[in-house]
């Protein structure tokens, strides 16, 4: 049963534990449910798992062989409905990197900048 005080659930991928308990406790603050890890092979079995995850907000330099972007896309063709946001500190991706209706924020990010973006999927 999906609790009705949850917006969506949220699947936060970053290795910097400081950066992934902020930006997850400010989803969590907002109603969402969070479920964090620090790398994509861990987010790919997240995603196996649960049926209800609405977004990924992941980094892109994460540990381990798959980065942000290879998630990104892996997720746009496994789980077409999730929506992907892509952050960075090290310069935005090229375009044609990007999944297709995927949105980018740069780091330092304001938690506010993430929020909306989230709110702009519906």
């Amino acid at each position: 049963m999906v609790r009705s005080d949850i917006l969506a659930a949220i699947l936060v991928v970053e290795d910097e534990p400081l950066l992934s308990l902020a930006i997850s406790d400010a989803l969590s603050a907002k109603g969402h449910e969070v479920v964090a890890v620090t790398n994509a092979d861990d987010a790919i079995k997240v995603l196996e798992f649960r049926n209800d995850i609405h977004t990924i907000f992941t980094d892109i330099d994460l540990p381990g062989s798959t980065d942000g972007l290879k998630l990104a896309a892996t997720v746009r063709d496994r789980w077409p409905p999730v929506h992907i946001i892509v952050t960075t500190g090290k310069g935005a991706p090229q375009r044609d990197e990007m999944p297709p209706n995927s949105i980018f924020i740069a780091k330092p990010y304001r938690n506010a900048e993430v929020l909306e973006a989230v709110r702009s999927f519906g």
